[in-house]
């Protein structure tokens, strides 16, 4: 066993089989930007054996805020290229797979099916819709993200319980609410909302208790709070309602 992960070995819900779980698991994460940039650098430090980088975009420096994947020299370079050399730097024992493209319904499924788990980590509610309509099609477990100003929320979506949709059915019409460059975002609310994505995707390869299902959790940075909503299982949910 690496060295390199010997802090988390010795923790008895992890262990060596634990870490072994772990560098066979295959994890897509959507979007290497405010949210992606500590997930993919948590994931890879702690031993994922492959990760996807799905994002088709390029750095520019307002992005250098939030996004710590990359540095100023990287401004015009593709983020998922550049997302893949950075991670293989940290743990070159991670197989890194960078997809420089648009996740649509005519390419997503395929792609998602590849992989035991998603971690959805876009800035865009198309992205977030689609990415929940395809794991749930898939039945591969997703973990969504939300960030905006001193904020955040996240959510898990598991077979046999409420998807995203359940909670937000259908788009808001265009222009009825502000794009994120609008709104404008800490970069460490990424930090916060990102490594708490991190935390649910490792509980959920490693098939720990309490994964956070039927449940959305929401911080508010400015007071420092932590809040827990419980969500249902809607029966006539336009996309898990018939799975």
């Amino acid at each position: 066993m690496d060295d390199r992960y010997e802090r988390q070995v010795v923790m008895p819900e992890i262990g060596a089989a634990g870490q072994e779980r772990l560098e066979h698991s295959r994890v897509l994460v959507v979007g290497a930007g405010g949210l992606g940039s500590p997930i993919l650098l948590y994931l890879a430090a702690a031993g994922i054996g492959t990760l996807g980088i799905a994002d088709n975009d390029h750095v520019s420096l307002s992005n250098l805020n939030r996004q710590i994947l990359y540095v100023t020299h990287d401004v015009g370079r593709s983020k998922a290229l550049t997302a893949v050399q950075r991670l293989r730097a940290l743990n070159p024992e991670v197989k890194a797979i960078p997809y420089e493209v648009r996740i649509l319904r005519d390419n997503g499924l395929a792609l998602v099916q590849q992989y035991d788990l998603v971690v959805e980590a876009s800035d865009n509610l198309k992205t977030k819709a689609l990415m929940n309509e395809l794991c749930v099609h898939a039945g591969v477990p997703l973990v969504w993200g939300a960030i905006s100003r001193f904020e955040g929320q996240m959510g898990t979506y598991l077979p046999g319980h409420a998807c995203r949709a359940c909670v937000f059915p259908r788009l808001p019409e265009p222009g009825t609410y502000p794009t994120p460059a609008e709104l404008g975002v800490l970069g460490a609310a990424a930090g916060v909302i990102g490594a708490l994505q991190t935390v649910e995707a490792v509980k959920i390869l490693l098939e720990l208790d309490k994964p956070l299902v039927d449940k959305i959790l929401l911080w508010e940075g400015l007071w420092s709070s932590f809040d827990m909503v419980e969500v249902e299982r809607n029966p006539q949910c336009p996309v898990c309602g018939s799975v």
